[in-house]
């Protein structure tokens, strides 16, 4: 008999199963924290627990913390309501921050989240505000290869002397 369920909470909680489906295969402790990636200690406290309480011990317990104050939906909506551009907003320049899309989630859902909170929903998004999404269209990849390659060393050198 198996210990493995077809679905997993997360991967931790699968980790957890198959050091227990190693153990009844007759594997050691040592070579399931090898083969796992984990402690020694790690290995021995699954097994102790699933001893004493079985799969219900072993399995993944739900995040801690305060429900999202965003609905999914929401949450996606905020890179078009940033893709308008600070200035849109009433920001001067087109720097997008932190603290800049907290003002734009306060004013377009009517929630307010702290600067670190909007750090972590850019984050679930893969969006970095502080860099812009289009390049400037005067932009000349040729010049600035050659600044690159011809003007820069010299300036590095230069500040070195001084």
């Amino acid at each position: 008999m198996t210990v493995r369920k077809k679905r997993f909470r997360d991967w931790q909680e699968a980790r957890r199963f198959r050091a227990i489906d190693l153990r009844r295969q007759g594997w050691k402790q040592v070579k399931i924290a090898e083969a796992l990636g984990v402690t020694e200690g790690a290995v021995s406290q699954w097994t102790r627990l699933y001893d004493e309480f079985g799969n219900k011990a072993l399995k993944g317990r739900e995040k801690s913390g305060a429900p999202s104050r965003l609905s999914p939906h929401q949450i996606n909506l905020i890179p078009e309501f940033l893709s308008h551009g600070a200035e849109s907003y009433g920001f001067r320049g087109e720097i997008w921050t932190y603290s800049r899309v907290a003002h734009v989630i306060k004013q377009e859902f009517e929630v307010h989240y702290h600067p670190h909170h909007v750090a972590r929903l850019m984050k679930i998004l893969k969006w970095t505000p502080h860099k812009p999404v289009i390049r400037a269209e005067q932009r000349n990849e040729e010049e600035i290869e050659q600044w690159r390659t011809e003007v820069w060393p010299d300036l590095k050198k230069s500040q070195k002397r001084e």
